[in-house]
C-alpha cells in the first residue's frame, strides 16, 4: 500500500519562503505522478503543481508560476515543494498525492500540512 507522508508546513511572513517534503513509501518511486494540492477554508481544493517522476516533466498552476518548484531526491524517495515569495493568499493545507503513471486519478493522499501566511 502506497503511503505518502508530508512535513514542512509552518508559519511565515508575507514574502518569506517554505519547503515542504513528500514522501513516498510502499511503491517504486518512478512508477509515480506525484502532485501537490491546497486547501483553504470555504475554497475548493486547488492543483498546485504536478511532477512525473519517471520523465521528470513539469507542470505549475498559475497562481505559483515562478515562485513555487518542485523537485526529487530519489534516495530518500521524496519529492519537495519549495514555496518562495509567499502570500496570504497561499495559506491553506497543502496535500501531495500520487497516481501511477498512465492512470487519471490521485488514488495515494497525504494527510496534508498546514502553511499559513501572515500579512
Amino acid at each position: 500500500e502506497v503511503q505518502l507522508v508530508e512535513s514542512g508546513g509552518g508559519l511565515v511572513q508575507t514574502g518569506g519562503s517554505l519547503r515542504l517534503s513528500c514522501a513516498l513509501s510502499g511503491g517504486t518511486f518512478d512508477d509515480y505522478t506525484v502532485g501537490w494540492f491546497r486547501q483553504a477554508p470555504g475554497k475548493e481544493r486547488e492543483g498546485v503543481a504536478c511532477f512525473s517522476l519517471p520523465d521528470r516533466v513539469f507542470y505549475y498552476g498559475d497562481p505559483v508560476k515562478g515562485r513555487f518548484a518542485v523537485s526529487s531526491d530519489h534516495a530518500k524517495n521524496t519529492v519537495y515543494l519549495q514555496m518562495n515569495s509567499l502570500k496570504p493568499e497561499d495559506t491553506a493545507v497543502y496535500l501531495c498525492a500520487a497516481r501511477l503513471v498512465g492512470e487519471i486519478q490521485f488514488n495515494y493522499w497525504g494527510q496534508g500540512t498546514q502553511v499559513t501566511v501572515s500579512s
